[in-house]
């Protein structure tokens, strides 16, 4: 018993990972220190409580208000901004200085106000009610708070009770528990004391119920082992901490385009302050026009526009049922390159369905999915029947609802059940054939019960009749069924020998599409005494079999078929059996050659048979992975990122959070998942669909295609305005533009038209064309020279127009007033062409985004007042220009709008 010293209660925490399970009930007593009867002292328990802690999961900082409000100016091109406006601010420029702060502190405050949302609806969504736990403490059983047991203390549970934290069982009758939150086991799994050996895996331990997980039928008694930290939800709390945060692709891209950005802006205001040096221009006037420079080609609308861009993302997610942790997941969802999707409640309804009913004459379909009573059974030839139609059928759905415990409830909207899942689908499809209560349960109250159990692998029930008899209901394992019947019944109620062999040919061939299947039995007319030899005798008599499954989602066959047409690989990862992941996979169309063994579905034990050199290939080959442990979801995850891919991970359960951290993003189901899972998410469904994935993707793209038109559209005129100013200063000349002119363009026509963008409708096809290269940059080759193209048409079309005016006889502030509005001018052409990369303005038509539209006359008004009010002629330095300067302004841009359509022709190929 070194062992048990060494992890005892005296020992301080008790062991992570201590194989309980591998040691008799009453040495896991001893080991605590506790009564298997009286269970703790009070007093010993509350020293306990002292020195182990309470038993809950750490909680998970969020940094703070301050450490939230700093974050929001965690970015490179607001690093850049703050420079410049301190620089500016140094050269007594106040009005430059305070409109480039403005924009810093408007970002900061979208930001922040967002983020503040999208956590306030998720606590909403996780609120809990605080659970309490049964104990036996001084020989009296009484009700805690969950979070006040100790290790070493006697558990008490029962159907529809929480586990409240890892118990190793000490006596269990007919105990079931639904673990598919920890291990993504679909069924209940049956539990009973029994020594088990240590190597036993978590999923098999049948002597252990784990906290978090859910008892569906019996009871039992246990002492606790592990509490908080320590249990095997605890592992996987860690394993969350501890998986990387990884940049998404767009602030990734971001953050290397600012980088280069910076570089190029810093580079070309060296340059013009030496020129003006050289030159021997004044080096204080000279510094002041590099720094005009500067901030002429930083574009300060940019991390506005990338914030609102992704705000509005989120709110058309938000419309559709997902609600976004962090804004960049919406954008890393349209460069997603592989879904990871747990099959329970991702794919699947997590509600056992009966799908098919079979007896002795006729096999029965049945509609309708999960616990809704909608649907239908219906004959082979497509005719709707209702129980009546067959005697077996008739017998076999009312053994099925009635031999039964578990009880459904209607709730807003739903189902909620307490009990066996199986169960719960065996009542459903009852209903579906017409049974109602009375037919199962009032006419024929229950007067005694045989109780399923892990050994016996059936129940039975006997029901008092109205007339006074008796009759005897069965379901369970098939083969426990057959050993109880001597016939079978016929569509008439006659009763004929039984048919083994044609029964197990039935049980093969619903079993091979991945159904569970369970027989039933009855006997119509019963002596009271029926019960009293247990094991039942062999007189019952067989009705059919009930075949069910845990059936996907309505929406996830068309969903993971826009994903794969999207050249998006869709891969399943469950812990539960490679059988039934498999028939799932097939019935969505995952699989081309469906069935185990094929290099498609791999099992955990597989993977970890496979070498370092072939798990790469084997893991991007296979679409699903097969009772997987977290680990193994969090290592599977991590072999893809290595591969280059932006992984997404859908999951619902403890068991998923890990792999949900680690993912690029991490996507919880907000109806059914557990609190650990959508902490550890980016984004949350609301429906708990899969298809609100493929719409996500696909908004995703659209929002990075919005964004990259953007930089698009606002490059060339900061490009344009810093060449301007080089090219004054290399060459001697007046400036055609002053700093305070130059930021009025910026910040006006970014909020005016540029982010008009961002309400720019996904093109069509968005959702047809392969993801974007992980490696590929924030902007194409044949991009980078359309920018090029805009800048040098700019520059061209000031530096001319600016000249022609003051030739002609204008004043220095009219000619810059002129050359002001020919940079807006070509803005407003440009940005229609700026809705689209590569089809023509024309295809789209001009009333395709409306924002634009509202945009144009807005900014229309602000280049009239700018050029025709005296404030504004006052506090810009501009002045009145004449209608033959407009018509100048409209022909240069109308020009430059011709050589961008003739460029986008030719170049649309490579955009």
């Amino acid at each position: 018993m070194s062992g048990g010293e060494a992890s005892g209660p005296r020992a301080g925490r008790p062991a992570a990972g201590a194989h309980h399970h591998g040691l008799p009930a009453h040495e896991a007593v001893l080991l605590w220190e506790s009564d298997a009867d009286r269970g703790l002292g009070g007093e010993e328990a509350a020293e306990r409580l002292e020195r182990f802690g309470r038993n809950v999961l750490p909680a998970r900082s969020s940094g703070g208000l301050l450490r939230r409000v700093l974050r929001q100016f965690h970015h490179p091109l607001v690093h850049v901004l703050v420079i410049a406006g301190v620089i500016t601010a140094a050269l007594r420029e106040y009005l430059d200085s305070t409109v480039i702060f403005g924009v810093v502190l408007v970002n900061a405050l979208i930001g922040f106000v967002q983020e503040s949302r999208a956590e306030a609806a998720l606590e909403g969504l996780r609120a809990m009610v605080r659970t309490t736990a049964t104990v036996v403490r001084d020989g009296r059983r009484r009700r805690v708070p969950s979070a006040d047991l100790v290790p070493g203390d006697l558990v008490m549970v029962e159907a529809g009770v929480k586990v409240p934290a890892d118990v190793r069982l000490l006596r269990a009758a007919e105990l079931r528990t639904d673990e598919s939150s920890l291990t993504g086991e679909s069924v209940p799994v049956p539990k009973d004391e029994v020594v088990l050996d240590p190597r036993t895996p978590v999923a098999d331990r049948r002597n252990m119920l784990h906290s978090g997980t859910l008892v569906t039928a019996g009871r039992g008694a246990g002492i606790v082992v592990a509490t908080g930290p320590e249990t095997e939800l605890g592992q996987i709390h860690r394993l969350v901490g501890a998986a990387e945060t990884l940049a998404t692709p767009l602030t990734a891209k971001l953050a290397a385009f600012s980088r280069v950005l910076t570089v190029v802006i810093l580079a070309l205001a060296a340059v013009t302050f030496a020129a003006g040096v050289v030159r021997g221009q004044e080096a204080v006037r000279t510094f002041t026009a590099a720094v005009a420079l500067a901030v002429g080609a930083i574009p300060e609308g940019l991390p506005a526009a990338v914030t609102i861009t992704l705000a509005i993302g989120v709110a058309r997610m938000a419309g559709r049922r997902a609600v976004v942790r962090r804004m960049p997941a919406v954008e890393t969802l349209g460069s997603t390159t592989v879904i990871c999707a747990d099959k329970t409640g991702t794919l699947t309804e997590n509600q056992m369905t009966v799908r098919s009913v079979w007896t002795p004459d006729a096999v029965f379909d049945v509609t309708g999915v999960g616990y809704a009573p909608d649907g239908a059974l219906h004959a082979r030839d497509g005719t709707v029947v209702s129980a009546g139609t067959s005697q077996a059928l008739w017998w076999c759905l009312l053994a099925g609802a009635a031999c039964n415990d578990a009880v459904l409830t209607r709730r807003d909207g739903g189902w909620d059940l307490v009990g066996d899942p199986t169960e719960a689908a065996m009542r459903v499809v009852a209903g579906k054939g017409g049974m109602g209560t009375a037919d199962v349960s009032e006419r024929r109250p229950r007067v005694d019960t045989v109780p399923f159990s892990s050994e016996r692998q059936f129940m039975a029930t006997l029901h008092r009749e109205a007339g006074g008899g008796h009759l005897v209901l069965a379901k369970g394992a098939v083969e426990r069924i057959l050993d109880l019947c001597t016939g079978q019944m016929g569509v008439d109620g006659g009763i004929r020998p039984l048919d083994r062999g044609t029964i197990a040919a039935a049980v093969e061939d619903l079993a091979s599409d991945g159904l569970r299947v369970l027989a039933t039995a009855a006997l119509p007319s019963a002596a009271p005494d029926a019960f009293a030899a247990r094991p039942l005798p062999r007189s019952l008599v067989f009705t059919g079999l009930q075949a069910m499954l845990d059936p996907p989602r309505p929406a996830a066959t068309a969903a993971v078929r826009a994903c794969r047409s999207a050249g998006i690989a869709v891969k399943m990862i469950t812990g539960d059996h490679a059988v039934t992941a498999s028939a799932v996979a097939d019935r969505i169309g995952l699989l081309e050659q469906p069935g185990p063994g094929k290099g498609e579905v791999l099992t955990g034990a597989e993977l970890t048979a496979l070498s370092d050199h072939a798990y790469p290939g084997a893991v991007d080959g296979a679409r699903v992975f097969a009772r997987v442990s977290p680990e193994q979801k969090l290592h599977l995850v991590q072999a893809l990122q290595a591969r280059g891919q932006i992984v997404t991970m859908t999951g619902d359960g403890v068991n998923d959070a890990p792999a949900l951290r680690q993912a690029d993003i991490g996507v919880a189901m907000g109806r059914s998942g557990t609190q650990v899972a959508e902490d550890a998410a980016d984004m949350v469904l609301t429906d708990d669909d899969f298809a609100t994935i493929e719409a996500a993707v696909e908004e995703g793209r659209g929002v990075f295609d919005n964004l990259t038109k953007f930089i698009v559209w606002t490059l060339p005129t900061n490009m344009g305005e810093g060449l301007v100013v080089l090219a004054a200063i290399l060459f001697g000349a007046t400036l055609p533009i002053l700093p305070a002119q130059i930021l009025w363009i910026n910040m006006t026509t970014a909020v005016a038209l540029g982010l008009m963008l961002a309400f720019e409708p996904k093109e069509a096809g968005v959702m047809v064309r392969p993801p974007r290269d992980p490696a590929r940059p924030l902007l194409t080759g044949a991009l980078v020279v359309r920018v090029l193209l805009v800048s040098a048409l700019l520059v061209a079309g000031s530096w001319w127009l600016f000249t022609w005016e003051r030739d002609t006889g204008a004043t220095l502030p009219e000619a810059r007033t002129a050359a002001v509005n020919l940079f807006v001018a070509v803005e407003l052409f440009y940005v229609f062409s700026c809705r689209s990369l590569t089809r023509s303005a024309w295809r789209l038509g001009p009333f395709g985004n409306r924002w634009i539209i509202g945009g144009i006359l807005a900014q229309t008004a602000g280049q009239l007042a700018l050029t025709y009010l005296p404030a504004m002629n006052h506090l810009f330095r501009t002045a009145p220009i004449s209608g033959g300067a407009w018509l100048r302004i409209f022909a240069l841009a109308a020009l430059a709008t011709l050589v961008v359509a003739l460029d986008k022709r030719l170049r649309h190929h490579f955009v």
